[in-house]
């Protein structure tokens, strides 16, 4: 049997001290796309942040895991279940792809390890993603997972010096199962 946590072109895994470089560039990529604008972080900030994660015990059912190319070892995302509330059986998710990865799978089978992780072993039945409306690319990704947008919040957020709509989109475990039913052992 395979790991549960290995896809085709990825597997995922803990934040080691060594990714905080990685993850530095997947902030200045997400600031291209117009994505974030954060104050720049120093390199001993990230790697003290890094170290933190490397030996960080997850906060219930919110972790945050390294992608990494099988083919190469490469680090070329990140993945992360945040605000879970077991009681309603929700949780929100969020990924990130460096610039020279994306377009080429790993975003769409590091969200299925996630989300099959989440719905049939942690047993929740509700995933939420929000997607900024102009990151097209995105928000395609999970229309071709199985998300459904459920509303837009207009003007929510401000980036690159003007307000701009956040798409919320959604997935039941049922439409997830349906759609990516779970692989053989």
């Amino acid at each position: 049997m395979t790991s549960f946590w290995r896809g085709e072109r990825i597997r995922l895994r803990g934040i080691e001290p060594d990714d905080w470089a990685a993850f530095m560039r997947f902030a200045e990529d997400e600031e291209q796309l117009g994505d974030l604008l954060n104050p720049p972080r120093s390199a001993e900030g990230l790697r003290t942040w890094a170290k933190e994660q490397a030996v960080t015990t997850p906060d219930g059912d919110c972790f945050q895991l390294a992608i990494e190319a099988v083919d190469s070892g490469e680090l070329v995302g990140a993945v992360g279940s945040y605000h879970a509330d077991p009681c309603a059986g929700w949780f929100e998710y969020g990924i990130t792809i460096g610039a020279e990865h994306r377009r080429k799978g790993y975003a769409a089978q590091a969200a299925v390890l996630l989300l099959r992780f989440m719905f049939a072993e942690r047993r929740f039945h509700r995933c939420e993603a929000r997607i900024f409306a102009h990151n097209e690319a995105s928000l395609a990704l999970h229309q071709r997972l199985g998300f459904v947008e459920e509303g837009r919040l207009r003007d929510r957020v401000f980036l690159s010096g003007r307000h701009r709509d956040l798409v919320m989109m959604g997935m039941l475990s049922e439409e997830f199962a349906r759609r990516h039913p779970m692989r053989e052992a």
